[in-house]
């Protein structure tokens, strides 16, 4: 169920809202500017196919992208902007039972963090989900094989399969420092952290199943957790794609 979709009457009473949190950021010379967009909405979707009660929001697609500024298209409302809109969204949701903030954006991590850990001490019910990293090792952590698969799975016409390159395919944590010091830029020129060659539609399709999983139980035990859900229920990534 779409909530740009339906009329105020139409929204029901006590539902769970998801919000799609992506960034409008380089993919590499192969994938659309969307493409966290694209993955987050595609996994709200599965969570409200398969969890009673729950109402799609539209997506937020903008988030905190600093680390990939220098390249063509990429917009960023920065780590103090996204903390704020997030905030100022769930607390005007009070129609809703709780809110699931469905992220694939890596660098949204730790503004969203913040605004969980804010809105969980005004008593509100929040639930912030993003890819583990079993789902996404260190060496394919931006515009790799995962995130090329997961869109030739779920938007094939956007891929440009023959303009996929591999990038810098060092592990996430040795060039952390490299990354904050000058951005994705300064350590791949191409944008790629990782290596998309040999990505194929079957193991996007997998990946989504595993992801849609690990979302729909994360949600379910919130729902059913003893204390209600109410509580620091931020589900924080130990890395991943960016």
């Amino acid at each position: 169920m779409k909530l740009g979709l339906l009329s105020w009457p139409a929204v029901p009473p006590d539902a769970l809202l998801a919000v799609p949190l992506g960034a409008t950021e380089q993919h590499g010379p192969h994938l659309p500017l969307g493409t966290d967009t694209v993955i987050a909405e595609a996994l709200a979707a599965r969570l409200a196919a398969s969890v009673g009660g729950v109402v799609v929001a539209p997506a937020l697609p903008y988030g905190s992208s600093g680390e990939h500024a220098g390249f063509a298209g990429t917009l960023s409302i920065g780590q103090v902007g996204l903390e704020v809109v997030v905030t100022e969204l769930v607390r005007s949701a009070d129609a809703f039972a709780g809110a699931v903030l469905i992220s694939a954006h890596g660098g949204n991590a730790e503004p969203l963090a913040r605004a969980v850990a804010a809105l969980t001490r005004e008593g509100r019910s929040v639930l912030a989900w993003s890819p583990s990293q079993a789902c996404l090792p260190g060496t394919d952590a931006h515009a790799g094989r995962i995130e090329t698969s997961l869109m030739l799975a779920l938007a094939p016409d956007d891929v440009d399969p023959e303009a996929a390159r591999a990038g810098n395919r060092r592990p996430l944590g040795e060039l952390a420092a490299a990354l904050r010091a000058g951005g994705v830029r300064s350590v791949s020129p191409n944008g790629v952290l990782g290596d998309p060659t040999g990505a194929t539609a079957a193991e996007g399709r997998r990946l989504l199943d595993t992801m849609a999983a690990d979302l729909i139980a994360a949600v379910e035990q919130w729902r059913a957790s003893a204390s209600g859900p109410a509580g620091d229920r931020t589900r924080r990534p130990s890395g991943g794609r960016r």
